[in-house]
């Protein structure tokens, strides 16, 4: 295989709180591959739009990335500069925001947003900064596009505002796309149509993609590769057609199990038993400890590292589930 575009070596990002700091994302490793999308899933406040936020190096007070390494085609940009970095963030690497709404600057029109990236990274003039910009409005399949450019976020719908968004991040060809769960504040029928826009641009511009989410419909969709996090570290990471089959860490089987089953009626949904600990009541050994059934006295005070059960599957678990 090609050396990875994407390289995440012992990443930390810490958090200072009154009760003291709290890793958000604690020694996570991955790498991701050109032209191959890397799904990252986990409940709320497992840590993975720290993580991808991380990368973007869009981390602000009172958070800091507080060790690890960042490779982007074999360069560590979190050695580089705020300047140069600026060079990096948006041309070479782009992100698509959860919330549109909240992303875009509501008293610019979409135009001059995108505008304003085309113009930075491509050093166009204005007027062909103007044809690029409705060129990308077009090609994530928003109407009549030159009518759109010139309107504001709130006249737009929420599908439509996603939209934009894409081709705002796409406009400047970059090679890696993060996208932070682009599809949750849409309806089923829009969120269908973006993942279909989003695996269809990938194809053909040859992206590297990182897709957050937490719904593991959507994971299985469109991942090839899967990493699924809980309390800021990595608990398995595996192909994802392997990780829904073969399922090796209790979290894992657990969050697969829960989903409700096509054709299969029950009056009750299995659940995942306690509730994910406060940041700062982390066990130090495994952070899925008080809820695992698995679960010894060796899992409370030591850390399983991530290991390897066979070819591209590895597992964060003393005891992986077998199968």
């Amino acid at each position: 295989m090609n050396d990875p575009v994407v390289s995440v070596r012992n990443l930390e990002t810490t958090f200072s709180t009154r009760l003291g700091p709290f890793r958000a994302v604690n020694d996570v490793s991955y790498d991701i591959y050109r032209g191959e999308t890397l799904g990252i899933v986990g409940e709320s406040g497992c840590g993975k739009s720290v993580t991808s936020f991380s990368l973007m190096r869009l981390i602000e007070q009172p958070g800091r990335i507080s060790r690890g390494q960042v490779f982007i085609n074999g360069r560590d940009i979190l050695l580089l500069s705020e300047h140069d970095m600026e060079a990096v963030r948006g041309g070479e690497m782009a992100i698509i925001f959860q919330e549109p709404m909240t992303a875009l600057n509501p008293v610019l029109s979409i135009g001059h947003q995108i505008n304003e990236q085309i113009m930075k990274h491509m050093r166009l003039p204005l007027n062909e900064a103007r044809e690029r910009g409705i060129e990308m409005l077009s090609l994530v399949g928003i109407p009549s596009p030159g009518d759109r450019y010139d309107t504001y976020p709130h006249q737009l719908s929420g599908g439509m505002r996603q939209r934009a968004m894409i081709a705002m991040a796409l406009s400047c060809d970059p090679k890696i796309l993060i996208a932070d769960e682009p599809t949750t504040a849409l309806d089923v029928t829009i969120q269908a149509q973006i993942l279909e826009l989003i695996q269809g641009l990938q194809e053909k511009l040859n992206m590297t993609v990182q897709f957050i989410t937490h719904d593991l419909g959507v994971i299985s969709e469109i991942s090839d590769r899967t990493m699924v996090m809980y309390g800021g570290q990595t608990c398995e990471i595996a192909q994802t057609q392997e990780l829904f089959l073969n399922p090796a860490h209790p979290y894992t089987e657990a969050l697969i199990g829960s989903r409700p089953k096509f054709g299969h009626r029950s009056n009750r949904l299995q659940t995942i038993e306690g509730s994910v600990p406060a940041p700062h009541e982390l066990p130090p050994g495994c952070p899925f400890f008080n809820r695992c059934h698995r679960a010894k006295d060796e899992c409370r005070v030591n850390r399983p590292p991530l290991t390897q059960v066979k070819a591209g599957h590895s597992v964060a678990c003393f005891f992986p589930v077998s199968h």
